[in-house]
């Protein structure tokens, strides 16, 4: 590890950002975490991260703030304080659930994003920006970690703010701030365990395909979405930050392993209780087709996620594997049955399936 840094991470009690801070802790770190309201912070395992307000030895400082208004809502005192005793920032404080109006959005990732910026100018502190591998649109085909804006179109208002808050990172490190860039693509959950602390996006689609609620979708067999393990995506700003002269200027697409809209289909076919969709070309597709309550459904929540049932996106991720080393991901769909397993053990899809021992119990009592 590198000389131990003076690190705030905005988004502290978010996903990514209290895996993000638990890691920085134990690497040896001085480690500030800017919170909303969240007063405790929860890794992905489910277990605190020691923490306080005075910033005593061994534990996150947490400062409470809002990164949608001005010098992040600090008074003068704390702003001054933070300004003058970093050596790197890690901006991931983002909304990243979908179906919010565009101005969150843009308040949230874009011009909160600005906010971050502003601090970081005070005295040039280096700053890790936590991006999305789906900056890129709708655009198929294979995706460069150098590219930004080459005019691709957007599924929603999500992928569109990231981008306007990309190009202002861009702006700043044309006027010499130091910056990197990490564009993790669809967060799940740990490699080995499947675990993760908050069910959303993803999940959700699961959870509405699995129980039938949709039983018919637009997409193609082939097209295809990328899952990166949440360890995976704190472990990669974590070597950034220990490694930050060798990151800078430069942009890592944090993925994992793809996974088609095929495989959706088969491995959710593997477990009995479970629904199957349908996929029909888009050109075909009419919500009218859909029973009343399946276009309930649709409209409030499948719809926000329709590009992605088409997509056929491959990320190229040269450099960010100069800093993942050697480890292996796993393969797609091995990891989404990891993911779903864990879901359905948690109880959020489905009901478990008796084991062999309670099984036979249930047939002795008969």
């Amino acid at each position: 590890m590198s000389k131990p840094k003076r690190i705030l991470v905005t988004g502290a009690a978010g996903l990514v950002g209290a895996e993000v801070c638990a890691r920085l802790l134990k690497a040896g770190h001085r480690v500030s975490g800017l919170v909303h309201h969240t007063r405790v912070l929860i890794a992905n395992s489910g277990r605190g991260v020691a923490s306080s307000t005075d910033g005593r030895a061994g534990t996150v400082r947490l400062v409470t703030g809002d990164v949608t208004v001005p010098r992040l809502g600090l008074d003068d005192d704390t702003w001054t304080d933070l300004a003058n005793g970093l050596d790197l920032i890690v901006h991931s404080a983002a909304i990243t659930d979908f179906g919010h109006p565009r101005e969150v959005y843009q308040a949230i990732n874009t011009t909160g994003t600005a906010h971050v910026l502003e601090l970081a100018r005070e005295r040039s502190t280096p700053l890790v920006h936590v991006s999305t591998a789906y900056v890129c649109g709708e655009r198929d085909g294979m995706i460069l970690e150098s590219q930004l804006d080459v005019g691709q179109r957007f599924g929603n208002p999500y992928e569109e703010s990231k981008l306007a808050a990309e190009q202002l990172v861009r702006k700043a490190a044309a006027e010499s701030l130091p910056t990197a860039v990490i564009r993790p693509s669809v967060v799940v959950g740990a490699a080995r365990t499947g675990a993760v602390r908050d069910f959303k996006n993803l999940y959700v689609v699961l959870k509405l395909l699995s129980e039938g609620r949709i039983g018919s979708i637009p997409g193609y067999f082939d097209a295809c979405v990328d899952l990166v393990p949440v360890d995976h995506v704190a472990a990669l700003i974590t070597a950034v930050a220990d490694d930050f002269d060798r990151a800078s200027d430069r942009t890592l697409h944090a993925v994992g392993s793809s996974v088609r809209m095929r495989h959706i289909s088969d491995v959710l076919a593997e477990y009995p209780s479970f629904h199957v969709p349908r996929y029909i070309a888009p050109a075909n597709f009419d919500p009218a087709m859909l029973s009343d309550l399946e276009r309930a459904y649709w409209h409030r929540v499948m719809s926000l996620y329709e590009s992605y049932f088409r997509r056929q996106q491959h990320f190229d991720d040269t450099v960010a594997a100069g800093f993942r080393g050697p480890k292996r991901l796993p393969s797609g769909p091995n990891h989404l049955r990891r993911i779903i397993d864990y879901a359905v053990r948690a109880g959020y899809l489905g009901a478990p399936l008796p084991g062999v021992t309670e099984a036979l119990s249930r047939v002795n009592q008969r």
